[in-house]
């Protein structure tokens, strides 16, 4: 009984070390491919460095300089509000100890063409943003992504000046049906937001072409990983987010 314990212990073991070995394989050979296809990207594509890039921690000013020391086009960071309306960097609601939005706006003033991705986890007092970003002078820098349909009436009231992403979930079972691509492509132009913004997994070429077609911006998030990072660049979209900026600097490079 207990040798046919073993048995299956030592079966099932040696199994999982055989596929774990071909999916390895597999993967190293779909990434040897992507790397000797060529890669063609818009004119003004651009990367984001995600906020907590390289190990940094999330919604800290350390994040926005390693951001930009490996060459992101583009940093990334939480907004959120205090009860009293005050602007600060976080994901969740805040605590009292965080960043400030006007200490954030103040250092990426010290990196010259440095763009800032605000990602709103609140539109509470959306209001104080943009006279903040005026204060350091980086007013043309600034725009918004994680607005929802539910927010696009607040970011045009309280924020009329900066342009925005609409974040979607992409729906996979039709992310390849040229009726559903339409309909978001008229959700984004219906709202007057400048492109979409959603997650890799969900990314597909004829997204990228349609959206592309009607003028409209494409930013996939968070792509970290390398196969994953051309994969995406094979897409062709303007933007990628990533949590590993040097990572992605150097295929780019």
């Amino acid at each position: 009984m207990k040798k046919k314990i073993l048995l299956s212990i030592f079966s099932i073991l040696f199994v999982s070390i055989l596929i774990f070995i071909i999916i390895l394989v597999s993967n190293q050979t779909e990434l040897k491919k992507l790397k000797n296809e060529p890669i063609n990207l818009p004119k003004n594509f651009t990367y984001t460095a995600h906020t907590g890039c390289v190990d940094t921690k999330d919604n800290s000013l350390e994040a926005i300089e390693i951001g930009a020391k490996f060459g992101a086009d583009i940093i990334e960071f939480d907004l959120n509000f205090l009860p009293d309306g005050t602007p600060v960097l976080a994901h969740d609601k805040p605590k009292g100890n965080e960043i400030t939005l006007d200490e954030a706006f103040k250092k990426v003033s010290e990196y010259e063409n440095l763009k800032v991705n605000v990602d709103a986890k609140s539109v509470a007092n959306l209001k104080a943003v943009y006279p903040l970003a005026q204060k350091h002078g980086i007013e043309s820098r600034i725009f918004y992504t994680g607005i929802e349909l539910k927010d696009v009436e607040a970011v045009k009231k309280d924020s009329p000046e900066a342009s925005y992403y609409l974040n979607i979930d992409v729906e996979k079972p039709k992310k390849q049906t040229p009726e559903y691509l339409q309909s978001l492509v008229d959700e984004v132009k219906g709202c007057g937001a400048i492109g979409i913004n959603f997650n890799k997994d969900n990314a597909t070429k004829e997204l990228v072409e349609i959206f592309h077609k009607n003028d409209l911006l494409v930013s996939i998030w968070t792509v970290n990983k390398e196969k994953e990072m051309y994969e995406i660049l094979h897409l062709a979209p303007d933007n990628i987010t990533t949590r590993n900026p040097d990572k992605l600097k150097e295929i780019l490079d």
